[in-house]
């Protein structure tokens, strides 16, 4: 007589537990990489000749304004005071800071601009260290987005996605490509110390619905660089080796009923945490780097958690083999004094990030390393709130921004794309407004989507191939939109 079916010995998880070696072992490994710490190449992807290996992301938190750094308007300083031209706006929306003014009067920049290089690329007087730069330098000045408050805009610069909750670039990055280093996380931020202004969420370094090996780990100023790294008192290094042993056999055992991949993702952070003791002091150690580093970065480069620092920091970092750095430096929202303000901001940061590209190039990395500057958004060409002698303020503006890129890549010397007499719309090369979409690609402008494209192409990375299946359906950085902007490409 045969004996009756045993409901629990057909279920579909006890089928994988004991087919370790077939399609659960398969699926297992494809999460996994090459080994089990997931310290592989990627997913299977069509490729690309990649021109960058990492990353380095200044990313200027608060929108720094393109009309007083990047993008020139003798026009716009003719016309300080008078009214924002109802034609110019075109109806286009303001937000509820500035939508109640009963006037919008132009300001022009209280800053000179010049051309330097032999690319003739026009900066403010603000940007005296990275105007030394300019024909390294990729600009582009017509940027556009649709988010027009900062945390949306943000979330959608680092994510590609207004809404929170998806995978950042760098956790893309990671993804895609794998570690490059076994000692050292594959994805690091940096945050300037002391700085107000819009508020950073760990979200935007997150890893989203991605394996959680693949978010950025924060290293801070301070004797414990990263959190409870450290042994707690009267562990000795033998006895921390021993209990991590124990765990994870603990864990292993656990992956062979659970299968499940975030088991052997906590086995790797522990194995890379313990690695992590001896050299995260090491790279972190400022103290290692020459009299003539300083010089190049600025005196603020000697004080832990400065943006000064952390570029310095960056540059060990990416030395060391970490794929990708994210720095965040806060302050850039000026919605009034601007000009007190924004001089201040530009002091704090033009020298270490000029001197980040130089200091790249002259230890042969800056060839592949792609080094990104940039806010979320622009400013707008006219006054949030009373424009008076003694200063005024700008308001959010999506429709146009500037940003730059070097090293990666990307072509040195460009300035990419052009806005109209108030820096307010993007123009094409004939002066004639362009109304561009995030649904299509239009010349000389360029769409968040359509430069996190672009970026992934200089990685080697199809941005429309590299997915991750969620919640039923296909998500990427760059959604269903983007599109790799070919001219900004050497």
């Amino acid at each position: 007589m045969s004996q009756p079916l045993d409901p629990l010995a057909l279920s579909r998880r006890r089928f994988l537990a004991r087919s370790a070696s077939g399609i659960g072992g398969l699926a297992l490994g494809s999460l996994l990489g090459r080994d089990a710490f997931g310290q592989g190449a990627g997913p299977a992807l069509p490729r690309f000749p990649p021109k960058a290996k990492r990353v380095i992301f200044l990313f200027q938190s608060g929108a720094p304004s393109q009309i007083d750094l990047l993008d020139p308007k003798p026009l716009l300083r003719k016309k300080h005071g008078e009214q924002l031209p109802s034609g110019v706006r075109g109806g286009q929306r303001l937000t509820g800071m500035s939508a109640s003014q009963s006037s919008l009067p132009l300001a022009g920049s209280p800053f000179d601009f010049a051309q330097h290089g032999d690319s003739g690329a026009w900066m403010s007087e603000l940007l005296p260290h990275t105007a030394k730069i300019a024909d390294k330098l990729c600009i582009v000045r017509s940027m556009f987005t649709e988010a027009i408050n900062h945390d949306p805009a943000a979330t959608f610069m680092q994510t590609g996605s207004e809404q929170a909750g998806r995978p950042s670039f760098g956790s893309w990055v990671s993804y895609g490509l794998g570690s490059s280093n076994d000692n050292l996380p594959g994805f690091v931020v940096l945050v300037s110390a002391g700085q107000g202004g819009q508020p950073l969420y760990a979200r935007l370094w997150g890893n989203g619905f991605l394996d959680t090996r693949h978010q950025g780990v924060p290293f801070r100023p301070g004797a414990e660089r990263v959190l409870y790294l450290s042994d707690p008192g009267g562990t000795t290094r033998a006895r921390r080796r021993r209990g991590l042993d124990a765990l994870t056999e603990l864990d292993r055992h656990a992956a062979k009923t659970e299968l499940d991949p975030e088991i052997e993702s906590r086995i790797a952070q522990y194995e890379l945490a313990y690695r992590m003791q001896t050299s995260v002091p090491e790279v972190t150690d400022l103290g290692a780097e020459p009299d003539g580093t300083f010089e190049l970065y600025g005196e603020d480069a000697r004080r832990p958690g400065t943006f000064a620092a952390n570029c310095v920091l960056a540059r060990r970092l990416a030395e060391s083999g970490v794929r990708f750095v994210q720095l965040y430096h806060q302050g850039w929202d000026h919605h009034s004094n601007l000009p007190g303000q924004i001089r201040a901001q530009a002091k704090e940061t033009d020298q270490a990030s000029a001197a980040l590209v130089t200091d790249l190039e002259r230890r042969g990395l800056l060839e592949d390393t792609l080094v990104i500057w940039g806010g979320e958004f622009g400013r707008t060409a006219y006054s949030q709130g009373p424009l008076t002698e003694a200063g005024f303020g700008r308001d959010h503006h999506p429709r146009c921004f500037s940003l730059w890129m070097a090293g990666g890549g990307v072509k040195a010397g460009l300035s990419y794309g052009r806005t109209d007499d108030w820096s307010y719309n993007i123009v094409d090369a004939d002066g004639e407004p362009i109304r561009p979409s995030k649904d299509r690609f239009t010349p000389g402008a360029v769409h968040v989507h359509d430069l996190q494209a672009t970026w992934m192409r200089l990685l080697g990375i199809d941005h429309e191939s590299l997915s991750f299946r969620h919640m039923g359906r296909r998500f990427r950085l760059t959604d269903v939109h983007g599109h790799v902007v070919e001219d900004l490409i050497a």
